[in-house]
């Protein structure tokens, strides 16, 4: 059994059946004889909205009947952690080098704090799962946040423009080459 039912959990076989492009029947759930994942027709922006109002439904149609280990691509998982790390790295680094007169007493806990928060508009990339964008659009956001960012560590560190702009772009500029270079990697 490699598919749950979203209702009750329990497993099944199979979500529906297709007759023929376009043409499916939904399959009912042998325990609770409700249809077994109702998600298998719905837009993908009903199912974050359910995922973002914690619908143990949506989970379970996720987890399970979606990113199932077959499908689950830890390369792109890989890719962002690793990519994160190195940008949060090359942060402090940069943060010693350019900034380390005018930290003084601020913690890093709090530059930290301001960094994910300026990082706010990272939400947009959502909106490319529901309208169809250009892949420059990615790029145009992470101008966006790499500003952002700027701005916050100028604000919280009150150190000069262009310190916080090496700090910054440093960050995100390593981050880019290392998701390059894994991309490039598994070419």
């Amino acid at each position: 059994m490699k598919y749950r039912c979203v209702e009750c959990g329990y497993g099944t076989n199979s979500l529906f059946v297709q007759y023929s492009p376009g043409n499916i029947r939904l399959m009912k759930c042998e325990n609770c004889k409700a249809v077994a994942d109702e998600y298998i027709e719905c837009e993908i922006m009903i199912i974050v909205i359910d995922l973002i109002v914690n619908k143990p439904k949506a989970y379970r149609h996720l987890l399970y009947n979606v990113l199932g280990s077959q499908t689950l691509n830890f390369k792109v998982l890989m890719d962002v952690v690793i990519g994160n790390l190195m940008f949060f790295a090359t942060f402090l680094l940069a943060m010693r080098i350019f900034l380390s007169t005018s930290i003084g007493s601020l913690r890093y806990k709090d530059i930290f704090l301001a960094i994910l928060v300026s990082s706010y508009f990272k939400m947009c990339l959502f909106a490319m799962m529901v309208w169809e964008f250009p892949s420059s659009v990615v790029f145009i956001i992470d101008l966006y946040v790499l500003s952002s960012n700027i701005v916050a560590l100028k604000v919280i560190t009150e150190s000069a423009m262009s310190r916080c702009v090496l700090t910054c772009f440093s960050a995100h500029l390593m981050k880019f080459l290392v998701t390059q270079a894994l991309e490039l990697r598994t070419l």
